[in-house]
């Protein structure tokens, strides 16, 4: 059986047993409103969960979630795994223990012995006559619910929506096991004071509908029950004694070698996977799924011995595709390797939720035909030591805002600001025509910006705010780069820094933007109106043709027509400075 079917089998049997987990706390919650409202209720629960077709779903489903929860203990070769995960598995684990003497006297007794297991049954039973297992019943309840609740989160902190509603969720999680709890316990006070009347009692018992003697009926739950746990007991220890015999076996075969960047060399048994591996050897390693082959976040690259590898089983190469990932890279947690290999983990150790979501493949690291734009204030050192820090600074955001405003409403991505710079990237996910215009666009839409903040702060400023923009186009290596925080998309090579030698030229020809003419060629923008020059860029062994723009509104717009500041009717445009 496939380890994809086997978690698709868990999932959706866990699913039913919470559904039904759920519907019974529902019918407990009602016992803030009355007794009666509960036995009302009931009677809809039975309804729904007591026929034979959802009979053999609930009990079908309890069984698969068993077998395949202990079949993925046993797959595991390591029991190291997250504080999220442990507690979720000893919660289950203490489910066999608690859980069977209250199914066993309700839903048992009602099947083999015919008694009528009412609300009122249950409450009496519980509260009156065996309060130490109400007591139980209710901790095994909220295990159950705590176990599916946990199971929960773990599958849908990978879905998109799940974080907005993360908060909602919670508080119904929290919200439903107090309304059951306090519903229960509040009926069960008003029965403890209707019991001391004898004649009511009798009454209750009679609705019972006891075929054979109380004992017999104690003797047949209590008896069961510890049977069941008795089996249960015995499974667990064989498995652990099953998979310490299969790590002695494992001890004595040829030991595999992974190799890690930071120069870690492990030996483990075969069989194991690299996540385990990881894991069991405490080298930091990300999975947020657990290492259920889901959120690909314990992805890693390959460097040596791709060739003796396993093949990619289907699940994970959907994964991966989801990712856009290259052939050599895999799934820790699926790859166990038959042969020493060298790899490297792609994310961090604390990679959060968005390390798994579906990405575009040039963030993985690629070399792309894009265009580059540099900007810089020109002499804002001047302006800044005459200004009171906060004056700056607001001066600084407004100005970053509006260049950031431009690049994103041209449809760039803004790479990163330096000092009083502004570095962006064009058709990073189109093509390099598109980054072109694109790049025409942001440069005539940060003219206006600037003119417009130029106006905003006219009576703090002594002249007029001034800047240079220059743009390149060509091949550059786009990529996620950084370290934890500080990790960002951006490009780097020779168009980049020629971009920006291109932005410091404008101070040497006093106009506001230097434009490559391959950005002009590729753009199919007419720039022949203004000056070309053929300038010597320093780190290139040629000459390149730039245009020389004097006042970066007048650059075309994407379709083909100038800025919109030169069609004002009736109205003469001033150029601000350069």
């Amino acid at each position: 059986m496939g380890t994809g079917l086997v978690r698709k089998l868990r999932l959706g049997s866990g699913l039913v047993l919470f559904v039904f987990v759920s519907t019974h706390f529902i019918n407990h919650a009602l016992g803030n409103i009355s007794l009666g409202a509960m036995e009302a209720g009931r009677e809809v629960f039975v309804a729904i969960w007591r026929n034979w077709p959802a009979t053999i779903l609930l009990y079908g489903a309890m069984l698969v979630h068993v077998l395949t929860a202990l079949w993925a203990i046993w797959q595991r070769r390591t029991l190291r795994m997250s504080r999220s995960e442990i507690v979720q598995v000893v919660l289950a684990l203490c489910i066999p223990f608690l859980l069977p003497v209250h199914v066993l006297a309700t839903r048992g007794l009602h099947e083999f012995f015919g008694v009528n297991d009412s609300y009122l049954y249950e409450i009496l039973s519980i509260w009156i006559f065996e309060p130490l297992y109400g007591w139980l019943a209710a901790l095994a309840v909220l295990l159950v619910w705590g176990h599916g609740c946990i199971g929960l989160h773990l599958w849908l902190r990978l879905k998109p929506w799940y974080g907005q509603a993360r908060i909602w969720l919670f508080t119904l999680a929290l919200l439903l096991p107090a309304f059951a709890l306090s519903g229960f316990v509040g009926v069960g006070k008003q029965i403890a004071l209707w019991s001391q009347d004898k004649d009511w009692m009798n009454a209750a018992i009679a609705t019972f509908k006891f075929s054979v003697p109380v004992a017999e009926l104690k003797a047949f739950a209590f008896g069961t029950g510890e049977n069941f746990m008795i089996g249960a007991g015995v499974v667990l220890l064989l498995l652990l004694l099953g998979r310490w015999l299969r790590h002695l076996r494992a001890q004595q075969r040829k030991q595999i070698t992974i190799s890690y960047p930071d120069g870690h060399d492990v030996a483990v048994e075969p069989g194991l996977s690299v996540l385990d591996a990881s894991r069991l050897l405490g080298i930091a390693h990300a999975s947020i799924c657990g290492g259920r082959g889901r959120c690909s976040t314990c992805r890693i690259r390959i460097s040596e011995g791709a060739d003796g590898q396993p093949g990619a089983g289907e699940d994970e190469v959907k994964v991966l595709s989801r990712v856009g990932a290259p052939e050599n890279v895999r799934l820790a947690c699926q790859l166990r390797p038959t042969a020493d290999l060298s790899v490297v983990p792609l994310l961090p150790p604390a990679a959060g939720i968005q390390g798994g979501v579906p990405r575009p493949t040039y963030l993985q690291g690629s070399e792309r035909e894009i265009a580059v734009l540099f900007a810089d204030l020109r002499s804002f050192t001047q302006f800044s030591e005459s200004k009171l820090p906060y004056d700056v600074v607001f001066a600084l955001n407004q100005y970053f805002r509006g260049m950031g405003q431009a690049v994103e409403a041209a449809g760039g991505h803004l790479d990163k600001f330096i000092g009083d710079g502004v570095m962006a990237l064009f058709g990073v996910d189109t093509d390099m025509e598109t980054g072109c215009r694109q790049a025409l666009a942001a440069a005539a839409g940060m003219a206006r910006a600037l003119q417009h903040l130029n106006h905003q702060l006219r009576h703090d400023l002594d002249e007029p705010l001034r800047m240079g923009i220059g743009i390149h186009a060509g091949p550059a290596i786009v990529g996620e780069m950084g370290y934890g925080a500080a990790t960002t998309v951006t490009a780097i090579g020779d168009t980049v820094n020629t971009a920006s030698r291109l932005e410091a030229m404008t101070k040497e020809f006093s106009v506001q933007a230097v434009i490559s003419a391959t950005v002009s060629e590729r753009a199919g923008a007419d720039l022949s109106a203004l000056e070309v020059r053929e300038v010597a860029v320093r780190g290139r062994a040629e000459t390149m043709a730039v245009h020389l723009i004097p006042d970066a509104r007048d650059l075309p717009q994407p379709d083909g027509g100038t800025s919109a500041t030169h069609r004002r009717t009736g109205r003469v445009r001033v150029k601000a400075p350069v």
